[in-house]
């Protein structure tokens, strides 16, 4: 079975028309489709996987690490998860995201918005107007219309939807219909956008099959949860809840058998997947078919160096993973002290790694020195680091990254981004469903079946295998890679410099026995989301919406947390990279409308007001 990536994309780019304009209103952008093409079923279902592509940014490389699908920017290093890393001086526009002083001329949201309305919109509604005239035209039936129709219609609701995430509901509203779109103003009816979006959502749960014979392309499930996950936004939690129930009730999903399988390229599109953006490499030059939008986020520096140690674990999120004499998470005291990390020391020097109690996920998602990196070796610290001053002590996350044994084979051998893989991003698996549902529980006060729920990703994260080998040593000069003095990748989980009988860490996690109040389940759940999801995308957008809630974050705002976590960087760096002295307000929350948007669309296009 062919990942639909793959199928029939070089044929379509053939179609393409380019143009080296930026505006997407008035010249045709690159990756910009032409609707006098292919007026029949092959044709249409080209120009679908057209836009399927343009999911995940395909041959747009180039603008797709500000557009990434991934949100490894807006939703990760704008959070107490991630730091930008690298270093200050690359990528500047992402250090005015991470420290939450972006303008509206920063050219990382500009590449957003360009990717969800000038690609994947405007893709969108091309494919709509083809099959509406070659449905008229009775070149396919009617069946075949719908099904084109619902998978072209989930595609514009999840460009958005992203688009929602990054800029609120300041968004033009194009459908097919629109003859001229720089005529659509972006300001709106109170729920038009949403409206807009489940609209569209609505239509394809409707339409679409619950399985797809390729993988990759939207089912009806599909368009369910990312219709309550839109509905979740603005805690709209019953509208939410009845879309999980039936998510839930259908059977057609179950948590995969281990944390790490949601991660691991072996076992892409498996029983918990809902959507996956679909990742394929030396396909094409340049491995156009891969995630590109994370490009930068490899590690960087030493034995395994590639390119280029940006989306670095903060500590505060490794602070996270403490857990009680329960195996429970330290709610109000995780932050007190900051668990040991290797910042300043030269790998040659000596550093023990805590022996705290840890949740197991922790070493899945953050790389730290003295511990085994997946297959690669014992992390060395500082020397695998490109500038621990500016990106802080840990490897760039880990769930993404591909095992040694892949390499070249599924990774990219072209181009200079050579952390390119062929590893899918779980867009929306089972996981999120159940841990949407907890919330939902939780937020209508049924205590018991937010614990079930709960528990049930927790028990999960129990029975999965921990990171296993203890390092033996504290010194790792470069002569120790990859297992220690004198050793071989055929070390592993073998010998070397590592006890592969034992834990790498000190792992524990316990269930939930109960919870006092509903304030409690929902703190237990927020938690349980920044646990399981770190490092995904989600964090920000998490914390914005829940400051809507009556209790907001265990008691905090959506400030006092991200203000608490920039006053408590103790990163060595200077204050120009590091987080002392910026301050997280609402009017933070989302990012400006492009000022080269509304340069081309003098009064019609409004700013959000906070960026006036």
């Amino acid at each position: 079975m062919k990942k639909l990536s793959i199928l029939m994309v070089v044929v379509f780019l053939l179609t393409m028309s380019y143009s080296c304009s930026e505006d997407f209103l008035t010249k045709e952008p690159p990756g910009s489709t032409s609707e006098n093409v292919f007026y029949d079923a092959t044709g249409i279902d080209a120009l679908l996987i057209g836009t399927y592509a343009m999911v995940s940014g395909s041959s747009l490389w180039e603008i797709s690490w500000g557009a990434s699908i991934q949100n490894w920017t807006y939703g990760s290093a704008a959070s107490d998860d991630a730091y930008k890393g690298s270093e200050i001086t690359d990528q500047t526009p992402a250090n005015d995201i991470e420290h939450w002083v972006v303008q509206s001329t920063n050219n990382y949201p500009a590449d957003k918005w360009q990717w969800a309305f000038g690609m994947g919109v405007d893709r969108a509604n091309k494919t709509i107007r083809v099959i509406n005239q070659t449905e008229e035209a009775g070149t396919i039936t009617a069946d075949q219309a719908s099904q084109f129709r619902a998978q072209a219609r989930f595609l514009r609701a999840l460009f958005y939807f992203e688009a929602r995430l990054v800029f609120g509901d300041y968004l033009p509203i194009l459908d097919e219909n629109v003859e001229d779109p720089t005529q659509v103003t972006n300001v709106n009816a109170e729920g038009a956008v949403l409206n807009f979006i489940t609209d569209d959502l609505a239509y394809a749960a409707s339409t679409l099959p619950a399985s797809q014979a390729q993988p990759g392309r939207a089912t009806k499930y599909a368009a369910m949860a990312l219709a309550a996950r839109a509905y979740l936004q603005d805690l709209k939690y019953s509208e939410a809840e009845a879309l999980l129930d039936q998510i839930i009730a259908s059977g057609e999903f179950t948590l995969a058998g281990d944390f790490m399988d949601n991660f691991n390229i072996e076992t892409n599109n498996n029983e918990e997947s809902i959507f996956e953006i679909q990742s394929n490499v030396n396909d094409i030059n340049e491995s156009l078919n891969g995630e590109m939008g994370i490009g930068l986020n490899w590690p960087h520096g030493g034995d395994i160096g590639m390119c280029c140690g940006f989306h670095q674990p903060s500590q505060n999120l490794f602070n996270a993973y403490k857990v009680d004499e329960n195996g429970l998470p330290m709610f109000d005291t995780f932050n007190d002290t900051d668990l040991a990390n290797d910042q300043g020391v030269a790998s040659e020097d000596e550093f023990v790694p805590t022996d705290h109690a840890l949740d197991p996920r922790v070493d899945h998602t953050i790389s730290r020195r003295g511990i085994p990196y997946k297959d690669w070796g014992i992390n060395r610290g500082a020397n695998w680091i490109r500038k621990q001053a500016d990106g802080g002590p840990y490897l760039p996350v880990a769930k993404p990254f591909f095992k040694k044994s892949e390499r070249f084979s599924l990774s990219t051998t072209t181009g200079w981004q050579t952390g390119i893989n062929a590893n899918n991003y779980r867009y929306i698996r089972y996981t999120h469903i159940i841990l949407w549902k907890a919330e939902c529980a939780a937020y209508r006060g049924d205590l018991e079946t937010a614990r079930t729920y709960v528990n049930m990703i927790r028990q999960r994260a129990m029975d999965s295998e921990p990171v296993m080998g203890k390092v033996l040593i504290n010194k790792l000069p470069a002569s120790v890679y990859p297992w220690g003095e004198g050793s071989t990748d055929a070390d592993y989980m073998a010998g070397g410099a590592v006890d592969w009988t034992q834990p790498a860490a000190n792992y524990q996690i316990g269930l939930y026995t109960s919870f006092a109040d509903a304030n409690e389940a929902m703190e237990a759940v927020q938690w349980e989301q920044r646990l399981e999801l770190a490092t995904e995308g989600f964090r920000f957008f998490d914390l914005r919406r829940w400051d809507g809630l009556p209790n907001k974050i265990g008691g905090k705002s959506m400030a006092e947390i991200l203000n608490d976590f920039a006053s408590g960087d103790q990163r060595v760096r200077t204050s120009a990279a590091g987080m002392s002295g910026f301050t997280f307000s609402d009017a933070d929350k989302y990012m400006p409308i492009p000022q080269s948007q509304l340069d081309q669309q003098v009064g019609i296009l409004e700013q959000r007001p906070e960026y006036k």
